[in-house]
């Protein structure tokens, strides 16, 4: 009997990256963890980067894992990840330097320095993007400001999954989802924001081909093949926006509905058939990213569990080892609506003293100050849900829809506090899973390429049949708009 056709995700998050092996099985896809290995910033000197050769290593080494699993039925491999970052290379295809991490602070006042040259309020009309100093924009203004050597040298722009595309394919070109998060791109021009590039004096020529998600860029080159033994296998540019794979994958039955793609950021947004480009959207700050099949989402980037992830770790250093499900006991426990931060405050994007600064925020706007692990937790989780409301608020006011259910998914859909909170916050019916969304799109994009499935909405009904999700329905919701008001009053004072 012939085997399932079986498809190879790999999905890069900031704190791992895994293998991913899917397989359609009947009505059904089914997946199987091949490999987990650890990512995280590299500290070289005064700066922060990725460790692409290492997880280049990994990933072949998960290839040959899948491969030998599979056999004969793997039929392809995605590559999805974090958007904004990026390698540069030089005329012979080699890296310039190592990527930078976004925590790195080269942006620093970079935001700033870029709105002497073009006002903030041009750049968001050509590019229709939240205004962030991690954007690849920023940061390719910061190695314009320093004359970097590594710019100099560039020959071309990939973000990262499209640099992995490239070792693996050997075909250079740049995703459109991914393409989308960097600031560089213009929605409405639907090609790169040539005008803008140039008045920054950012050398276009390092700009590549824009494809749409589901191309296949190929076969495996030589280096895989031989790892494998195979040279079949085909490379393709999946939705590889880790967002827009994880949005591919939505359980939902209607169009009415807001998204949260909850892991180290919070994305939160509703899927739109055009971008959204206006005074309103411009104002509350919202990204439009190029997602799968011609959609558009309409999002707002938010910190996310990046706070809850650095207090473990700064706890971790110091002799308390928590796990996340003790973390989230120990909050379940402590007072409740009494502190609250913005998340996505910019003193809380850096790694490193997050319960230190959490402390500073909450004396500095004269709160109580958490101390206990518990109550600091309990901060966070709450402070995320007060602001996944004001999103909530800004995005039905431009989608003129009710909206009346969050679908929760990605990683931060196991977290059942927050997953009430969020329900208790905005009044809206929570309903969360997959926690797997991000490898499921990904596999999903490649099944529809593949011709295995029709279309997104069939690969969705798909999806729909291979999970199971929890719904959260709103409590105390009088309390939770109390706090809200003390929230808006502390996070604009």
């Amino acid at each position: 009997m012939k085997a399932s056709p079986a498809f190879l995700a790999f999905d890069l998050g900031a704190e791992s990256g895994r293998a991913v092996l899917g397989r359609l099985i009947r009505d059904r896809i089914e997946l199987q963890e091949i490999h987990r290995f650890p990512n995280g910033p590299l500290q070289v000197g005064d700066s922060l980067h990725w460790d692409v050769n290492r997880l280049w290593k990994e990933m072949k080494h998960g290839l040959v894992l899948a491969a030998s699993e599979a056999g004969d039925s793997l039929v392809s491999l995605g590559v999805d990840a974090w958007g904004v970052d990026f390698g540069l290379l030089d005329i012979d295809d080699h890296l310039t330097g190592n990527p930078f991490h976004y925590r790195d602070r080269r942006t620093d006042g970079m935001v700033e320095a870029v709105s002497k040259q073009v006002s903030r309020g041009e750049i968001y009309k050509q590019t229709g993007n939240q205004i962030m100093a991690i954007n690849s924009l920023y940061q390719l203004a910061s190695m314009v400001q320093v004359k970097s050597p590594q710019l100099a040298a560039a020959h071309t722009f990939l973000n990262i999954p499209d640099l992995f595309n490239f070792w693996f394919s050997g075909v250079k070109a740049t995703e459109y989802t991914i393409a989308t998060t960097t600031q560089c791109y213009s929605p409405l021009a639907g090609d790169w924001a040539w005008d803008l590039l140039k008045k920054l004096e950012i050398p276009t020529s390092i700009f590549g081909d824009i494809i749409p998600p589901g191309t296949v860029l190929g076969k495996i080159k030589t280096s895989p093949a031989e790892d494998v033994g195979r040279g079949d296998i085909n490379v393709v540019a999946v939705a590889s926006h880790d967002t827009q794979a994880a949005v591919a994958a939505i359980p939902a039955e209607t169009d009415h509905y807001i998204y949260l793609s909850s892991g180290t950021w919070s994305l939160m947004g509703i899927e739109v058939d055009r971008p959204i480009v206006n005074d309103p959207s411009q104002a509350y700050d919202l990204t439009n990213e190029g997602g799968y099949a011609g959609k558009f989402c309409l999002l707002k980037n938010i910190m996310g569990l990046w706070l809850l992830q650095e207090c473990r770790r700064e706890w971790a250093r110091n002799g308390q080892e928590y796990s996340y499900d003790d973390l989230t006991k120990l909050a379940a426990m402590a007072p409740s609506l009494s502190t609250f931060i913005n998340p996505s405050d910019a003193s809380f994007l850096p790694p490193g003293d997050m319960t230190v600064r959490i402390q500073a925020f909450c004396r500095a706007t004269k709160q109580p100050i958490p101390q206990a692990p518990g109550e600091v937790i309990r901060c966070i989780l709450e402070s995320l849900a007060l602001e996944y409301h004001s999103v909530v608020e800004q995005l039905s006011s431009l989608s003129g829809s009710p909206l009346p259910v969050i679908h929760i998914i990605g990683g931060g859909a196991q977290n059942t506090l927050l997953n009430q909170f969020t329900a208790n916050a905005t009044g809206r019916r929570v309903i969360a899973g997959p926690s797997e969304a991000t490898a499921l799109g990904n596999i999903l994009v490649q099944s529809i390429t593949a011709g295995h499935v029709a279309s997104l909405a069939e690969g969705r009904s798909l999806v729909r049949r291979s999970i199971t999700t929890h719904q959260f329905d709103p409590v105390d919701t009088t309390r939770w708009d109390e706090a809200y008001r003390a929230y808006i009053a502390i996070r604009n004072p």
